[in-house]
């Protein structure tokens, strides 16, 4: 029986501490069913999903076999889905995929593993999915189905559409599917048109179904899912009236659950200065009055009655929380200095303050943050912009070949010579030849990686220095992990916090600003953040980090919800109007944004319309009306280190 808090929730939900506390759970499921069969001497059936969802799972499995003996000598699996159109070979097909992070690091034979096939002539792809789908029957069927759910809230490639008895089949994939795909193919364009997919029918005749979310991306789909009527719309929501379907997800996937986004509508709340914040802040959006002109009234109707016994009445409920969202607005980001700092979300002192801005890829800092960074260094502060990987996976290759022609028409043009060894034009010829001889399946070389970096370096530097940040103020750290690896397959080291606790020594901040913490964590802006807590865990005990104070920025395409902002810079219409021009610089992005997927806009709008919004949701709870807003949230230092 579902508990009080989850009476919206039509699908058993647990909120898991992260995705490895998760996956230790699905994981030692499916080890207990392993043994079982093999005690039986029957077959464990398991059903498999690709993508970065499942890969703390397929780890820990891996370190079962290894530390603790688990065989999978009597498993048989099943993939979801392939891209049609990829060999086995492709380094972007799912059975390459399964190979490198599962198959190859256990016993399970090679015969018992059953990956579509995406490589099959178009007039035997019936013959073959309905063949599928027998040897599944064949088999016993599937045991244990790990599923994972994608923004369009399809399961394996059963896009909104899909019917409820649908079978395993070949399907066209949704656009929004394909764009968040992009990053994996170097581009849009490169992304397969259809797959192969298990069916919802198929799916449903699993006996037991697992289905995992991380990240804030995933927030509202699983909502939905799990709360909203189910419709074919929402493949995800066929799920439910499953008899044994489960959903783990982590917090940042669970922000938009009733039990979460609303806790006074389905049981007690604990009302903290942060908890009536929320609840006030929601009703005066929710009753489209600004703060100070909410009712008793309004609070009984929207069931907030018992905050009025709990901390009413409704005339200091109201001032209070107007002035906690009116003490986050301030002009000063780095402190103001010589000034009364008790109502200021930052200190006066120090002044001028040593400012860290760190970004996961060179354009994260500016497109979130590009107005700040201008107030701060216009204020006095000193700013480093620090880039933790070069970001050249998102660089298409014609921005690269444009650049490299360019090289090589600069030789000629001005007969220069590099010295002994290649001159500048043969060497852009030798990597020009490289990528345009280069197939779908090919990775990029080292080469041509090292172009690509300083095309998305020189994009940074062209956006700083438009925001008046000079040259010697960025930093290129290049972190091993993203040079060495691809999209869901980066494997961190100590290197990684090596280079990050070396720049954290050399600057001793008073100010770090920060994404990716509600970031899927298999994502590049994910594995930053986990690098920048385990960098922050070595150096805990030095006299600086006592007084630096960490601010966090959502991340690109979002912002913070009002009642999570602990600090709000206003930007002035010319400030608005740099950082828009200072986000025309990032060329290599144009067709790399996933959030842009709806509408397919351009980054400048999403900026803009962002900025405007929040600038928007203070002046209609009843604040000063500005042009635009940066938001950022106070991260304890202390839940860092946990």
């Amino acid at each position: 029986m579902a508990r009080e808090e989850e009476q919206f929730e039509q699908i058993p939900t647990e909120i898991c501490q992260d995705s490895e506390a998760a996956a230790r759970i699905v994981a030692g499921e499916i080890a207990e069913l392993i043994r079982e069969r093999a005690e039986e001497k029957r077959n464990a059936v398991l059903g498999l999903a690709t993508g970065s969802t499942p890969l703390p799972v397929y780890r820990e499995l891996v370190r079962l076999h290894k530390e603790e003996a688990l065989s999978f000598r009597n498993v048989i699996t099943f993939n979801l889905d392939e891209y049609y159109g990829l060999s086995d070979e492709h380094p972007e097909s799912y059975h390459q995929f399964m190979w490198e992070r599962l198959f190859q690091h256990v016993d399970i034979p090679k015969d018992n593993v059953n990956v579509p096939s995406g490589t099959l002539a178009r007039s035997k792809v019936y013959a073959y999915c309905d063949s599928y789908d027998k040897a599944i029957e064949e088999a016993g069927g599937l045991d244990y189905q790990i599923l994972g759910i994608g923004r369009t809230g399809h399961i394996g490639f059963n896009e909104p559409g899909s019917t409820r008895d649908s079978k395993t089949r070949l399907v066209t994939l949704d656009p929004l599917t394909r764009l968040d795909a992009a990053r994996d193919f170097l581009g849009e364009a490169n992304v397969p048109l259809h797959a192969i997919t298990m069916g919802v029918g198929t799916i449903l005749k699993a006996r037991k179904l697992v289905l995992m979310a991380w990240g804030q991306s995933k927030a509202g789909v699983v909502r939905d899912a799990v709360e909203g009527v189910p419709n074919e719309n929402l493949p995800a929501s066929l799920l439910q009236g499953h008899e044994n379907v489960r959903f783990f997800i982590d917090p940042t996937a669970s922000e938009e659950l009733i039990r979460i986004r609303l806790p006074w509508l389905v049981g007690q709340v604990e009302w903290t200065p942060w908890t009536i914040r929320k609840a006030v802040l929601w009703l005066s959006k929710t009753v489209s009055k600004p703060i100070l002109k909410l009712q008793e009234s309004d609070y009984n109707e929207n069931g907030l009655g018992e905050l009025l016994i709990d901390s009413g009445p409704a005339y200091d409920l109201n001032i209070a929380v107007f002035n906690q969202t009116q003490h986050t607005i301030t002009g000063w980001p780095g402190g103001k200095p010589n000034s009364d700092d008790s109502n200021r979300p930052e200190r006066a002192k120090p002044f001028p303050k040593r400012v860290l801005a760190l970004g996961s890829e060179p354009h994260e800092d500016i497109l979130c943050m590009g107005g700040t960074v201008h107030r701060l260094a216009n204020q006095g502060s000193e700013v480093t912009l620090a880039y933790m990987t070069s970001g050249n996976l998102a660089v298409p290759d014609n921005l690269a070949q444009q650049t490299l022609s360019l090289m090589s028409e600069l030789e000629q043009e001005m007969d220069f010579r590099k010295g002994e060894g290649l001159s500048l034009g043969q060497y852009a010829s030798v990597i020009l030849k490289n990528i345009e001889e280069k197939n779908e399946a090919d990775q990029d070389s080292d080469s041509t990686r090292r172009i690509k970096s300083f095309v998305r370096r020189n994009e940074a530097r062209d956006a700083a220095r438009i925001l008046k940040i000079d040259r010697e103020s960025q930093i290129f750290l290049d972190l091993p992990f993203y040079e060495k690896g691809r999209y869901r397959n980066f494997n961190t080291s100590s290197e990684d916090v090596d280079a990050l606790v070396e720049l954290l020594e050399k600057i001793k901040p008073h100010q770090i600003y920060i994404s990716g913490g509600l970031a899927d964590p298999g994502s590049v802006s994910g594995v930053c953040y986990h690098l920048f807590c385990e960098a922050m865990k070595r150096v805990r005990g030095k006299a600086w980090v006592k007084h630096c104070r960490v601010w966090s920025y959502r991340g690109v395409g979002q912002e913070w919800p009002l009642h999570e902002i602990d600090m709000a810079v206003p930007l002035s219409p010319g400030e608005l109007a740099s950082k828009i021009e200072a986000s025309f610089q990032y060329r290599s992005q144009r067709s790399q944004f996933p959030f842009r997927a709806a509408t397919h806009r351009e980054i400048w709008q999403e900026t803009d319309d962002i900025n405007r919004s929040t600038a928007e949701a203070y002046d209609d709870v009843g604040m000063a009306e500005y042009e635009a807003i940066e938001a950022f949230k106070k991260i304890e230092i202390e839940s860092l280190l946990d």
